[in-house]
C-alpha cells in the first residue's frame, strides 16, 4: 500500500511539475519576444505549420490532463478548507472562479506564443498583441461568468436533488445548448467583431438562395474577421428565429462571387438538414455519458460529488473520458460536413466554384491538402481538403 501511495504521489508531482515547467518556458518566450518580435517567416509552409499544430494538440491532451490532476489531487482541498468560511451555495461557484482566475493567468504566456506569435510569423494574422490581449481578457471574463454561474445552478441541483441529479442535469442539457445557439450569435459575438448587413448583388444573390430553402427571412451579415485574422470563414447560426447568414470579410474580399456562394450554400445545407438540432442532441448524448461516467469513477474512488473539491476530480473523470470518446464526435462532425458538401453542389449545380474555393480556402488559410490519418481520426471535425477537392472534381465529371 505504501509503494501504491508514493507512485501516486509521484506522478502528482511529474503532473505539476509538467504544468508548471511548461508554463514557465512560455512565459519566456513570451517576454522574449515582446522585447524582440520575431518577424514573420519569408515563405509560410502548409505542412510544417500543420504539423507544428498537430504537436501542440497532443501536448495540449498531456498538459491538460495533467494540470487537472493536480488540481484534483493536489490543490483542490486546500483550496476547499480556505473557502470553508463562506455560506455553502457560494463554495462551488468561489472555488470554480479561483481555479477558472489561476488558468487565465497561467495559461496567457502559452496562448500568447501558440496563438498570437504562431500565427504572426506564419503570417495569417497582423493583429496587435493590445489587440489579441484585449480579446482574451474579455473570452476569460465572459468564461468566468459563464463557467461560475453554471457552477452554482449545477451545485444546486447536486445538494437539492442528491440521488437524481445526474439525470436532472441531463436533462436541462439540450435547454442549455438551445440557448447557447440564440445568446452566442446574438450577444457575445458582437463583443469580439463588428457585424453588419451585407448589401449589393452578393446579398441578393444569397438570398435568393436562401428563400428557395426556407431561410429567406434570415439576417445576412458581414463581419470584421480580417481584425484577429487572415483566414477565411462563413457560418449559419441560430434557432427560433435568430438564424443568421455571417460571412466574414476575408472571405467577401478575397473569393470570386461564384466561390463564395458555393461557401455560403455549404453552411445553408447545415441549417436545412438541421444539423444544429443534430448538434444539440449528439452534445446532450456526449454530456449524459460524460456525467453518468465521471459520477461512476468517482463512485469508485470512494467519493460523492458532496463538496468543490470531490467537484475537481468529478471534472478530472469527466476529461478522461472525453479525451478517449471525442473521436467519436469528430467522425460525426466529418460525416456532417460530407453532407453539407453535398447539399452545396445541388444547390448550386457548380461544384467547380466548389473546388476553386477550397484551394483558396487551403491556401489563404496555409492548410494541408491532407493530414495524417492518424490525426483526422483523433481531432479532425471536416475531411481533408484533398478528399472533399476530389470528390467536387468528380461531381463535374458526371
Amino acid at each position: 500500500m505504501r509503494r501504491v501511495f508514493i507512485g501516486k504521489q509521484a506522478i502528482l508531482g511529474a503532473a505539476l511539475g509538467l504544468s508548471l515547467g511548461y508554463g514557465m518556458v512560455r512565459a519566456a518566450q513570451a517576454i522574449r519576444d515582446r522585447r524582440a518580435p520575431a518577424a514573420p517567416l519569408p515563405t509560410p509552409d502548409a505542412r510544417a505549420y500543420g504539423a507544428y499544430k498537430r504537436r501542440l494538440m497532443l501536448v495540449d491532451l498531456v498538459r491538460s490532463t495533467a494540470t487537472l490532476a493536480a488540481t484534483a489531487f493536489v490543490f483542490a482541498d486546500p483550496l476547499e478548507g480556505a473557502l470553508r468560511p463562506l455560506p455553502r451555495p457560494l463554495r462551488a461557484p468561489a472555488f470554480v472562479a479561483a481555479l477558472t482566475l489561476i488558468d487565465l493567468v497561467r495559461e496567457l504566456p502559452t496562448g500568447y506564443v501558440e496563438s498570437h506569435v504562431l500565427e504572426r510569423i506564419n503570417g495569417t494574422s497582423e493583429q496587435t498583441a493590445q489587440a489579441w490581449a484585449i480579446d482574451q481578457l474579455k473570452s476569460g471574463a465572459i468564461g468566468l461568468l459563464l463557467v461560475s454561474g453554471l457552477t452554482a445552478v449545477g451545485e444546486t441541483v447536486v445538494r437539492r436533488a442528491p440521488r437524481v441529479w445526474p439525470w436532472a442535469l441531463i436533462a436541462g442539457t439540450p435547454v442549455l445548448l438551445m440557448l447557447a445557439n440564440v445568446v452566442a450569435p446574438t450577444f457575445i459575438m458582437p463583443l469580439f467583431n463588428k457585424f453588419i448587413p451585407l448589401e449589393g448583388p452578393l446579398e441578393a444573390r444569397i438570398r435568393a438562395l436562401a428563400t428557395r430553402y426556407g431561410v429567406g427571412d434570415a439576417a445576412i451579415l458581414r463581419f470584421d474577421m480580417s481584425r484577429q485574422t487572415k483566414k477565411a470563414n462563413a457560418f449559419v447560426t441560430g434557432v427560433f428565429g435568430t438564424e443568421r447568414i455571417v460571412l466574414a470579410d476575408t472571405l467577401i474580399d478575397n473569393f470570386a462571387d461564384d466561390e463564395t456562394m458555393f461557401v455560403v450554400a455549404h453552411e445553408l445545407g447545415h441549417y436545412v438538414r438541421r444539423d444544429p438540432w443534430i448538434a444539440i442532441g449528439l452534445g446532450t448524448t456526449f454530456i449524459a455519458a460524460t456525467i453518468l461516467i465521471a459520477k461512476r469513477a468517482l463512485q469508485a474512488s470512494g467519493r460523492t460529488l458532496e463538496t468543490a473539491a470531490d467537484g475537481a476530480r468529478f471534472a478530472f473523470y469527466a476529461q478522461l473520458f472525453t479525451t478517449v470518446a471525442s473521436p467519436l464526435l469528430s467522425a460525426a462532425s466529418r460525416a456532417i460536413e460530407r453532407r453539407a458538401d453535398r447539399f452545396a453542389i445541388g444547390a448550386t449545380d457548380d461544384p467547380l466554384s466548389g473546388a476553386r474555393a477550397f484551394r483558396r480556402l487551403r491556401d489563404q488559410n496555409l492548410a494541408e491538402d491532407e493530414a495524417p490519418k492518424w490525426a483526422e481520426v483523433l481531432f479532425a471535425s471536416h475531411p481533408s481538403l484533398k478528399s472533399r477537392i476530389a470528390k467536387l472534381e468528380a461531381a463535374v465529371e458526371h
